[in-house]
C-alpha cells in the first residue's frame, strides 16, 4: 500500500504521513501513530468515532491499520497540499505555481469551508468532545482547492508529550496555554481559526504597513487602519473588498483574549456569509 514506507511526505507530533496507491489505483496518505495510548478496544471504538464523520469541510477516513503495534490512519489523498505550502508559504517557487489561484476569492472561499467545517464538528451544543487542532498546516486541499479540515480526534488517540507540550505556537489560544484564562472549550478552536484567517490575510496582503508585520502587531495595524487597507488592495473590486473586510472583521472577532469575547462557528458562518455592512469591529483588539 505505501510500498514499505517509501514516500513519507511529512511528520507531525503524532506520527509520520507516507503517500501510497490501493489495488484500485487511488492515492492515498497514511498517517502511522507513535505514542498511542489505550488498547485495541479503545482504538477502533475512537476510529469508529472519526470514520462517523461526514463533511465537505472534513477530512474523510477511509480505513484504519491495526496489526501488531502497527496503528494507522489511512485518508483519500489531497493533491494540492496543505493551506501552509499554499497560501502562507515565501517560497518563490510555491508562489509562482499557484499565481493564477492566489486571489481573495479564492481564499475567502477556503476562511467560508473551515468555518463550516469547524461549525459542523461542534456539534448543535458548541462542543462534541472531538480534538481538533486548527492551523494551516492541518487545512488540506483538495484537486478543486476545497479545503478540509485534517487530524481531527486523531489527538485522541495518541499520548501528549511534553515535547508536544513545549511545540506551542501562535494558533494556540491563551487558555490552552495558560488555565489562568479559563478551560478549553470550542472557543479555543475559534480563537485558532481568527488567527489563521489573520495570517491568510497577512500572506496575501498588497500594502506596505510601515510596522512589525508579526501576527500580534500586524492585527493590531489592521484594528487601526481598516479601512486604508482595503481600499489599497490593488487589482480588486468592490465586492472583492468586501470580501477582504469581512475576513479582516472575522478574524479580530475570533481572536479575541476572552473566550467570551468571541462568536461561536456558526456565528462565524453567519458573518461570514452576511453584509459586511453589518458587521463591526470589537471594541477592542485581541
Amino acid at each position: 500500500m505505501t510500498k514499505t514506507f517509501a514516500h513519507r511526505m511529512g511528520q507531525g507530533s503524532h506520527g509520520d504521513v507516507y503517500r501510497g496507491n490501493l489495488r484500485d489505483a487511488r492515492q492515498i496518505t497514511v498517517k502511522v501513530l507513535k505514542n498511542c495510548k489505550g488498547g485495541d478496544k479503545d482504538f477502533v471504538k475512537e476510529v469508529e468515532s472519526i470514520g462517523a464523520i461526514s463533511h465537505n469541510n472534513v477530512a474523510p477516513l477511509l480505513g484504519f491499520c491495526l496489526q501488531g503495534p502497527t496503528r494507522a490512519l489511512i485518508y483519500e489523498y489531497m493533491p494540492n497540499g496543505s493551506l501552509e505550502s499554499y497560501a502562507l508559504s515565501s517560497d518563490d517557487s510555491v508562489e509562482e505555481n499557484y499565481s493564477l489561484w492566489l486571489y481573495w476569492e479564492k481564499l475567502f472561499d477556503i476562511a467560508v469551508g473551515v468555518a463550516r467545517g469547524l461549525d459542523y464538528l461542534h456539534g448543535d451544543d458548541g462542543a462534541n468532545g472531538m480534538n481538533i487542532s486548527i492551523k494551516p498546516r492541518n487545512i488540506l486541499l483538495d484537486h478543486e482547492l476545497c479545503p478540509k479540515i485534517s487530524d481531527v480526534g486523531v489527538a485522541n488517540l495518541c499520548e501528549t508529550s511534553t515535547r508536544g507540550a513545549r511545540e506551542r505556537d501562535g494558533y494556540d489560544a491563551p487558555e490552552v496555554v495558560s488555565r489562568r484564562f479559563g478551560p478549553v472549550t470550542s472557543k479555543s478552536d475559534v480563537y485558532s481559526y481568527g488567527v489563521m484567517v489573520l495570517e491568510m490575510v497577512r500572506a496575501k496582503r498588497h500594502v506596505k504597513v510601515g510596522a512589525d508585520t508579526t501576527s500580534k502587531y500586524f492585527a493590531q495595524w489592521l484594528y487601526e487602519h481598516l479601512d486604508e487597507f482595503c481600499n489599497s488592495v490593488s487589482d480588486v473590486n468592490g465586492d472583492t473588498r468586501e470580501l477582504v473586510r469581512k475576513m479582516i472583521i472575522v478574524g479580530l472577532w475570533c481572536s479575541q483574549t476572552a473566550p467570551a469575547s468571541r462568536p461561536s462557528m456558526s456565528g462565524v458562518v453567519e458573518m461570514l456569509e452576511g453584509s459586511s455592512a453589518e458587521l463591526e469591529l470589537p471594541r477592542r483588539i485581541p
